[in-house]
């Protein structure tokens, strides 16, 4: 009877040192994936300012004056006289 006792005894023990170390393990797990988490957010909103930045500057290349005045200085090009002008019917 006392050895049932004592195999009871040695068995929760190592179940309770077996729940601990998965408790320890458990918080170091949630800690590292915190950081990460944390990592990510911050890469994210790094990335979002660099993507408004990047709209701003779409939208400033994509105005219509500035793509005329690209053409006329670059390009050399200019409107065309009303006598040069001529329509394509099919």
């Amino acid at each position: 009877m006392k050895a049932i006792g004592t195999f009871s005894l040695l068995l929760l023990l190592a179940a309770v040192m077996v729940s601990a170390i998965a408790v320890v393990w458990t918080r170091h797990q949630s800690r590292a994936l915190f950081v990460q988490l944390s990592q990510m957010q911050s890469q994210r909103d790094a990335l979002n300012i660099e993507f408004g930045q990047l709209e701003l500057e779409q939208a400033t290349w994509a105005e219509p004056r500035r793509i005329d005045s690209e053409a006329r200085t670059k390009l050399g090009m200019f409107t065309p006289r009303p006598q040069d002008v001529q329509l394509v019917r099919p």
